[in-house]
């Protein structure tokens, strides 16, 4: 569905922004990753979905919180490949404290790195979209850009930024060929949400397993995670014929939590 497009998918060296890639990379687009991680292991990933779809796939380690490198990011693409077809914007990162001790310098490295990062990437996309008259922007939100939890303040600030962006671009390519929307997970096992279950565990003495069936129960309906790959399949969606008139929307993909 995907051959001679070309994808960039920020965050994409683990979690979600990996299963995306993957999605992408078996419908026959060729793939820019990027993201943190070891330099071996990365280039074990890179080379691994290469083999594994015949696509071509390379690594762009541009740094997520500077606005002139994410348009770099895009830029090198173009170059290197022509044109660009699929920008997924997915990089995140999380910090969590009551607002009056949410420090500042964490409250600015999350809008960057969640928000910013996407209205420079997509300001740099849409004019080669726009020429190709065919793009696909996805902009990986979170329930937390539809409702709120305490104590992230930054993150559920910059996920309702990301949903309002992705309205705005959605109207200002409306007819163009190109589209915007974001995908809304709700708990989906990455590192991130590891990292959660493990500071709940040790706080309340219980064990893996057990913390992550309260951090289930507090939110998601279903009791279940939501898996990368069903995240890959939502975005893949997103890029087939079906969609080409869904924009500026969002999709919820979150086992039920925002229903209640």
């Amino acid at each position: 569905m995907l051959k001679g497009k070309v994808a960039i998918v920020t965050g994409s060296t683990s979690g979600i922004g990996l299963g995306i890639a993957k999605e992408l990379a078996g419908l026959g687009a060729d793939l820019v990753l990027n993201g943190l991680g070891d330099a071996g292991r990365i280039e074990a990933i890179r080379s691994s979905i290469e083999r594994e779809h015949s696509v071509r796939v390379v690594y762009d380690g541009a740094d997520m919180s500077k606005g002139e490198a994410v348009r770099g990011l895009i830029a090198a693409t173009i170059e290197k490949f022509g044109r660009l077809d699929i920008l997924v914007n997915n990089a995140g990162i999380q910090f969590t404290a009551p607002v009056e001790e949410f420090p500042a310098v964490k409250w600015n490295a999350i809008l960057e790195i969640n928000l910013s990062a996407a209205f420079h990437g997509t300001a740099a996309a849409v004019p080669q979209m726009k020429k190709q008259r065919w793009g696909r922007i996805v902009n990986i939100a979170s329930t937390h850009g539809l409702v709120a939890s305490t104590h992230k303040a930054a993150y559920v600030a910059a996920k309702h930024g990301l949903v309002g962006l992705t309205k705005v671009v959605g109207l200002e390519t409306a007819g163009s060929g190109v589209t915007c929307n974001a995908v809304c997970p709700g708990w989906v096992r990455t590192p991130l949400v590891e990292r959660q279950i493990s500071d709940t565990a040790a706080q309340r003495s219980i064990d893996q397993k057990e913390a992550a069936k309260e951090l289930l129960a507090e939110k998601q309906p279903s009791l279940n995670f939501v898996s990368p790959s069903q995240l890959g399949g939502t975005v893949a969606f997103l890029c087939s014929p079906a969609a080409d008139q869904i924009t500026g929307t969002t999709i919820s993909v979150d086992g039920g939590w925002t229903a209640q």
